[in-house]
């Protein structure tokens, strides 16, 4: 069996060293959903929710998540993102959220695109829960992730 990378000789959790790996350029693209009743998806449409723009402002918290990851996974490395986007696309009882991250690194970024989204999630969540509370935030993972030779 392979060894774990965050778990050391004696069984402690530690940060993996990446200080030998190569600089690559490193992509991951992550997805999810929430589930909403049509009556919600209306109001965001008419940007009639109570606390505001929803879907500009459950981007943004997106975007600021990824930039965080760090903060709140412990063995995360703290990253300096190159670049970030969060898409939001209302479908009929749900809005798919998908979180595209890109950097030149040592590690990758899945889960700074995986933290986008769930932030982004609970952002609707949290901006829409005074209307609906029967949302579902659904499953959320990684679609795809790669990795190309650095500078």
């Amino acid at each position: 069996m392979k060894s774990l990378s965050h778990i050391d000789k004696h069984g402690k959790a530690r940060m993996v060293d990446v200080s030998s790996k190569p600089v690559q350029h490193r992509e991951a693209i992550a997805r999810g959903c929430i589930f909403l009743k049509r009556a919600t998806l209306a109001l965001i449409a008419k940007n009639q929710i109570a606390k505001g723009d929803v879907l500009n402002t459950a981007r943004i918290a997106g975007i600021q998540a990824a930039k965080r990851t760090a903060e709140l996974i412990p063995l995360c490395h703290p990253l300096s993102l190159t670049h970030i986007d969060v898409d939001l696309q209302p479908k009929p009882g749900r809005i798919e959220i998908t979180a595209t991250a890109k950097i030149a690194a040592q590690t990758g970024i899945e889960m700074e695109a995986l933290t986008a989204v769930a932030v982004t999630a609970l952002t609707i969540y949290d901006m829409c829960k005074a209307v609906d509370e029967e949302m579902v935030i659904g499953e959320i993972k990684l679609v795809s992730k790669k990795k190309t030779a650095g500078p």
